[in-house]
């Protein structure tokens, strides 16, 4: 019998969304795509009463369907109260007060769950833990990056995670790093387990550079950076590298509240004509743009699992990255590319220096990425999934 799992997160896309927590929806859509599991997932968002130009920031969420139908699955959008700023200790109340209606409704529609799987311990998981309780549904929670390497330092916030922890039957991490972490906050060990991220390799895959290049009118060696613009990333310290990387052209790709400081800082330095600003993109142009750079640049400060290395891995572009948590896990071998011996401007330019002294072939480097498909890390959370369903119905 398939379990019925219930996804619990608010880092999933949307219709309005569409690069928000995308990292958990593949994992969740490869789930689906195993035939082994029947899902149904809650991904919450914070309510705002309208749509209206004066607020851009949370208007977007007035915008978000109340509920969608995404790689045949149905991703149900209740809305949750947040306050801005002062309301750090109460967002995973509201948040649980959302998700117990949602569930209510769904189970007055016939729906049934054997398991709630997780994503994010704060404030989602302590949520997922208060429900799960009322419910009296087992719980899979799966450590991400920065609620637990961040979130975590924070009293409060980390006494409820570990009460979160407790009640969970599974704590899971995406890398080793990250599980050793969760183990020294004070998660018990045993009820601890990694399931690290795959790669898409059907859609993240090499294709003809020159003809792309042209595309997009690169001619000289390009870097390309990926992420969010915010601090963590260090999209700020790879511009200033650009300073002394004199030879390349740097492609950013994301959104964030530094766009404009990032923007601002480019034009002081005198790069605006080295650097180009993209946006957010889909994953069909991510393809593109991976086959058209010659290394993806990383300059994080906190990451679990980055998804971007395997992305350009699998399209068989090398990585230059900052030497932390997970990332060692990932970059494993000259053909993936260079650690950073530090997070600097100075240490990009000399990561990048060493890539290139000894720039791997784009071959081994997609057949490197081969090794990290979806495949065994789906077929482990399914056996792991059909334990926890077949213990509920023993109750």
């Amino acid at each position: 019998m398939k379990p019925k799992v219930l996804v619990i997160t608010t880092l999933y896309p949307n219709a309005i969304q569409f690069r928000h927590g995308i990292f958990v929806e593949t994992r969740i859509k490869h789930l689906q795509q195993s035939g082994q599991v029947n899902i149904t997932v809650i991904a919450p968002v914070p309510w705002f009463p309208f749509n209206s130009e004066h607020f851009p920031v949370y208007a977007k969420y007035a915008e978000i369907p109340r509920q969608e139908v995404r790689y045949g699955l149905n991703v149900y959008h209740p809305r949750y109260l947040v306050i801005p700023k002062i309301g750090m200790l109460l967002t995973p109340f509201f948040l649980a007060y959302s998700i117990y209606r949602e569930i209510k409704q769904l189970l007055n529609h016939s729906h049934q769950f054997d398991l709630i799987d997780c994503h994010y311990y704060y404030p989602d998981g302590v949520a997922a833990a208060i429900v799960s309780k009322i419910f009296k549904l087992p719980l899979a929670i799966t450590a991400r990056g920065s609620d637990i390497n961040l979130i975590a330092d924070f009293f409060l916030p980390r006494k409820m995670m570990l009460w979160a922890g407790k009640v969970a039957t599974l704590n899971n991490a995406v890398c080793e790093a990250l599980r050793q972490r969760m183990i020294e906050i004070g998660i018990k060990p045993e009820t601890t387990r990694v399931f690290r991220n795959g790669v898409d390799l059907d859609l993240f895959i090499p294709l003809d550079r020159n003809q792309l290049r042209k595309k997009w009118q690169i001619q000289d060696k390009l870097l390309v950076s990926v992420g969010n613009l915010i601090e963590l990333k260090g999209h700020h310290l790879i511009i200033q590298a650009m300073i002394s990387l004199t030879d390349y052209r740097l492609f950013i790709v994301g959104a964030g509240e530094w766009e404009d400081k990032l923007k601002a800082m480019t034009v002081m330095l005198g790069l605006e004509d080295r650097i180009r600003f993209l946006g957010e993109r889909k994953q069909e142009e991510l393809v593109e743009l991976y086959n058209c750079a010659d290394a993806l640049v990383l300059a994080s400060s906190r990451e679990g699992w980055a998804n971007v290395l395997l992305e350009a891995l699998a399209c068989g572009t090398p990585v230059v990255v900052t030497n932390i948590s997970g990332t060692p896990e990932v970059i494993a071998a000259p053909e993936a590319g260079v650690l950073c011996d530090e997070r600097s401007a100075e240490g990009i330019v000399d990561g990048v220096c060493r890539l290139f002294e000894n720039y791997p072939s784009r071959k081994e480097t997609r057949l490197y990425a081969e090794k990290f498909s979806w495949q065994e890390t789906t077929d482990g959370i399914v056996k792991a999934f059909t334990e926890l369903a077949a213990k509920t119905a023993l109750r």
